[in-house]
């Protein structure tokens, strides 16, 4: 079941816009790793970074996910938040 501000969850929330950068992040990497394996032999460093740079904005999601957002929140005193 949906909650339902759903619609001010996906415009707002750190969350969700931490997974969509880490949801990019791995779908870039393979193909940054074959075109850099085409020009740099057996770059690992690059592999390394790319798995780095998803595994933190993953945590970052999972942080920001805990955090109250007033955007989306409200007021925290009984009423639901306003739907953008």
């Amino acid at each position: 079941m949906l909650v339902p501000n759903w619609r001010a969850v996906l415009k707002h929330a750190w969350s969700v816009r931490l997974m969509a950068l880490a949801l990019l992040c791995i779908v870039l990497e393979p193909v940054y790793t074959f075109v850099a394996a085409t020009w740099v032999s057996r770059n690992l460093c690059i592999q390394l970074a790319m798995s780095v740079i998803t595994g933190l904005l993953a945590v970052a999601a999972i942080v920001a996910r805990i955090f109250v957002q007033q955007t989306i929140s409200g007021e925290l005193n009984g009423k639901p938040p306003a739907e953008g």
